[in-house]
């Protein structure tokens, strides 16, 4: 079993930046995804990193403004967020998936964090 727990949400003005950090409760070699869920909107993908961080994959809506890393000595996954706007606000969440495959789908993830809320103001 894994266990996920992300950190780093809280209140941004637009144009502003935020880091999350998803700690993993052990050294694994699985692919990492951020999803998101705004109120009244479904879970969306954001991004996802192949197991050592060699291939990343982002959402369009977020491309050029985010960006998915990992320490794999520190079990960790980041978000870092740039030029945040109203429209990012959502609960985030990190995931874990055994595959490398369809890193986008939700459905290929097994192991999931309880979430992190960012709030971008106007």
């Amino acid at each position: 079993q894994v266990q996920l727990v992300e950190s780093g949400g809280g209140l941004v003005q637009a144009g502003g930046s935020l880091r999350l950090s998803c700690v993993v409760s052990r050294r694994t070699l699985y692919a990492m995804g951020w999803f998101r869920q705004a109120p009244g909107k479904e879970r969306e993908f954001v991004a996802a990193t192949d197991w050592n961080g060699g291939s990343t994959y982002y959402a369009n809506s977020v491309k050029a403004r985010f960006t998915i890393s990992r320490d794999n000595a520190k079990n960790t996954v980041y978000l870092q967020m740039n030029s945040l706007k109203p429209e990012d606000t959502a609960v985030y969440y990190c995931a874990a998936s055994r595959t490398s495959d369809r890193l986008a789908a939700e459905s290929m993830y097994e192991f999931w964090g309880q979430g992190t809320q960012v709030t971008v103001s106007s």
